[in-house]
This record gives C-alpha cells, structure tokens and sequence, in this order.
C-alpha cells in the first residue's frame, strides 16, 4: 500500500548551506570523499573514492553509462536584439531539436533566434515551462556538429556559477556517444587507472547508454509527485551487456549502478520475470518509494537536489526516506560536497 507521506514533495526537503554546492571538480577526480552506507548493518564509513575498489568484489559487475555531453547550451538573440538562452534536450531530426529557452515569455511561434551570420533557428512550437521545439537553419558547407562545436558551451547546472577550465572535466573518461544534455555525473569520479584496479580485482565494467536530458534541469513543481511528468529520455541496453547481467544475477553475483542514470536503464529494461532485455527505445520511469528493484544491488551516487527525482530515488533504494535524510544530515555535519562536481555516495 502507498503511503501518503511518500508522495508528498515537501518529504523529500533538506536543508543545505549554499557554501556545500560544488563549483568546480577537485584536481584529482578520484580524491572526492566517498561517503559509505549498509543498508543491511546501517554502518556508515567516511573514505575516500579511490577507497570504492575496497568496496567491491571479485564477480561484482560494475555498470556506467557511456553518454557523453553536447556542448548543449547556446547563446543567440532576437531580432530586437534580445538575448536568448538555448538548452538543447533532445534531437527530433537531422534539424529539429526539443530545447528549453530562457527568457521564454516573449518568444512565439515563428521567432528566429540567431547565432552568428552561418546559423539560426525559429521556434517551431511553444510548451511549458520554457519548453519549446526549434529547427535549425544554416547556410555554410558544415555540418550541424561542427556549428554546435562552434558555438555551444557545456551545459553546466544553474547551481554552478564558475566557469569550466576543462570541458573534459563535464564528461566521463568513459563517455562515448554524444547525446546528453547533462552529465551522468557518479561517474566524473573515476579514473582510467582506477577502472583498471577495479578489473583486475575481478569485477565486470559494462556499459549502457542513457542520454541525459530535461528531467535533471526541471524542479518538481506539483505538491503530490504522481502529477510530477517525466520527460523521456533514450536508452540503450546491448544483447551481450543484457546476457551478461541476466548471468551475473542467475549466479548470485552483485549488479552496482553507477549513478542513477543507470539505474533508470536497468529498471527500464528488466522484464517481470526479472530477465533483463536487450533493447533501445524512451523511458520516463519514476522511480520512488516504495518501489521494489529488479536488477540494481548497490548504487555509486552523488548528493542530489532536496524535492528532486533523483533523491526520491535514492530513498526508494535506501528503502526509508528518514533515513535517507539523516545520512544526508550527517553528509552536511561532515561538510561533503554536494551535486554535480560534489563528493559521492556508495549504498550496499
């Protein structure tokens, strides 16, 4: 039975000092604190990231998700001169985008924003929200990449007030394919050499894709969450990686998400029999308490927004959302760092 406590926003609230949001990754991306928690015992241990290998297991099997960042957001103006900000979120065509546009008052139907005198694009239809559908239009020999390459930057968080020296430090050393509008940011952790501790202690590394998209810039708005809409965002799970899992799991072995963007892959791909399918298609799931997991047995995580989905999330995993907030408490006692270059959570 739902209870109602579970479905109200405000459960999910925190409070966090403005000085603990992270501004900038740490030099070394794997010297972020790692803050450890048995749900089983209830232990809770304060390490360091490089410290997950102790964490881990020989047949464990590790999965991240290879997306990697489009330099998504743009700055163009109106014909009035107006400045207007473009967060590309999801691609329709080979011109036609889903965005989010920033002022979006004044912007109708038919509005031509424009970039620099090779590219523009008009608003082809308004949402909500600043949600908006645009298609792009340019006039030169390039393609639609090299002009993004050309005039987007790194689509940072609203949180994040410095600026990026390094666009590589927004990206996984893992990512592979372009597509998302947001870091899949567990995994800024990790470092080729680490990755190589964890295979040689005998754990699997397998990737899946999830191309990160407006749900992780849009704030619950709505006091019960089940009126709260997910945006779809697109998923890959490969037949080797989904044959892999299901064999792991039919042998008892550990399956631990690297971030939450995994978990939505895993649990959108798993079958009621449990099986996990290969395949590629959208998902909106929302997952909160008390939802039961099919697949993910432990979860690499950062700290997430307070009201947020990925803290209803993670409560769902921890299986009690008081307790949630008290490791979150303890997170704040401790100083930890919070949200996209902040520390990171293990939850066994």
């Amino acid at each position: 039975m739902q209870n109602e406590r579970n479905l109200l926003k405000s459960t999910y609230f925190y409070e966090l000092p403005e000085e603990l949001i992270a501004q900038t990754p740490l030099e070394k991306r794997d010297h972020s604190r790692l803050f450890c928690y048995n749900r089983k015992t209830g232990e809770v241990q304060h390490k360091h990231f490089y410290d997950i290998v102790n964490f881990l297991n020989k047949g464990d099997v590790l999965v991240v998700n290879n997306t990697r960042v489009l330099p998504a957001r743009l700055f163009g103006y109106k014909s009035t001169g107006a400045k207007i900000e473009v967060l590309l979120q999801k691609r329709i065509d080979l011109k036609n985008w889903e965005c989010l546009l920033k002022p979006a008052k004044r912007l109708e139907n038919g509005t031509e924003i424009v970039f620099n005198e090779n590219i523009k694009a008009i608003v082809t239809e308004k949402g909500d929200y600043g949600c908006a559908k645009i298609r792009f239009e340019y006039n030169s020999a390039k393609t639609f990449e090299e002009h993004l390459m050309e005039i987007g930057t790194m689509p940072l968080p609203p949180y994040i007030k410095e600026k990026l020296k390094d666009k590589e430090r927004y990206q996984t050393v893992y990512s592979k394919v372009e597509g998302s509008s947001a870091a899949p940011t567990a995994g800024l952790h990790f470092t080729p050499q680490l990755l190589e501790e964890i295979r040689a202690k005998g754990v699997e590394v397998l990737e899946v894709l999830l191309h990160v998209g407006l749900g992780t810039f849009r704030p619950v708005k709505e006091d019960n969450i089940l009126n709260h809409e997910m945006h779809s965002e697109y998923f890959e799970i490969s037949p080797e990686v989904a044959e892999k899992i299901n064999k792991a799991k039919a042998e008892g072995r550990r399956i631990i998400a690297v971030g939450t963007t995994s978990v939505r892959v895993l649990e959108s791909g798993v079958d009621e029999t449990g099986t996990l399918e290969p395949q590629k298609r959208e998902t909106k799931i929302f997952i909160y308490p008390p939802y039961k997991f099919k697949i993910v047995d432990a979860l690499i995580t950062n700290f997430h927004l307070p009201e947020s989905t990925l803290i209803m999330l993670v409560s769902a995993f921890v299986g009690d959302i008081d307790k949630t907030l008290s490791l979150y408490k303890t997170a704040v006692q401790e100083k930890y760092r919070f949200f996209s270059f902040g520390d990171a959570m293990f939850i066994e």
